[in-house]
This record gives C-alpha cells, structure tokens and sequence, in this order.
C-alpha cells in the first residue's frame, strides 16, 4: 500500500477549512488488521471499520512538532514538513504496526479526521521498548503537486 491523503482531508484543504500550517495535528499508529489503508473516505476516525490502533506498553499518539508549509517552486511542489516523529519506549503490540495516521486532533475520541495514511519510513514494525522515530524524506511528510 502506498501512502495517501484522505478525500474528506482534500475537500478541507480545497475550501479553506483546514489549514495544515495552524492545526492540531498528531500521528496515531495502526496494526495489520486496520481498515484505515482502504477506507479513503472516512470522514472521521469513527467512520473506519476497524482502527485497530496500536496497543503496545507506553503508546500514545505523538504531537507533530515544527510543523511547517514549504513551497518549492524548483520542484513545483507544496510540502508538509515537522520534526521527526518520537514514540518513546514503545513496547510490542499484538499485531505489527502498518502505518501512522496523520489527523487533526479532536477531544472527542472518533472525531479525529484523519489525513493521511503513511506506511513509508519503516513500516512495518515491532515495539521493542526502545524509542521508535519515524524520520520524515526530504520532501517532507505530505506534497501537494499537480
């Protein structure tokens, strides 16, 4: 599966209501029997049919920091980029982790909406109780290109 961002993330970015710049944005890992690597159009974390989030000893979703836009006019080309992403002492879960799910954060869990699915950087992987980082390319974490 290769990496994609969400319809309901593309109709935000093409109206104005989501600004990647500015947002909430968190990674949330997903284990092998997740639904969310074909579900394209699930407005919200709620709407998948099976989220199938990791359940390894010291997981927790990871806040995107350094968030930046960046345009490249060389490449013709938007990216999204951030630090690299750290899941500390992150422990073994009951499936291998396939990806990371870039969202905007919602205090109300289901609500998230999702972004991107991510399987690039290391998918996928186990838990071994040390630091996970997911180390974003050189373009960054999304391109926007015609």
């Amino acid at each position: 599966m290769a990496s994609f961002v969400y319809q309901r993330a593309k109709e935000l970015l093409a109206t104005a209501a989501l600004n990647l710049g500015t947002a909430d944005l968190r990674l949330a890992l997903v284990m092998t029997n997740t639904t969310t690597d074909t579900e394209k159009a699930a407005n919200t974390f709620a709407g998948f049919t099976t989220l199938d989030e990791c359940n390894g000893a010291s997981y927790a979703r990871v806040d995107l920091a350094g968030v930046t836009t960046v345009r490249d006019d060389g490449n013709l080309i938007v990216y999204l980029d951030a630090n690299d992403a750290v899941f500390t002492s992150l422990g073994a879960g009951t499936r291998q982790n396939q990806a990371a799910l870039l969202h905007v954060h919602n205090a109300t869990p289901g609500l998230e909406i999702p972004v991107a699915f991510i399987d690039q950087g290391g998918f996928p992987f186990d838990g071994t109780g040390a630091n996970n980082t997911i180390q974003w390319a050189a373009l960054g974490i999304l391109q926007l290109t015609g």
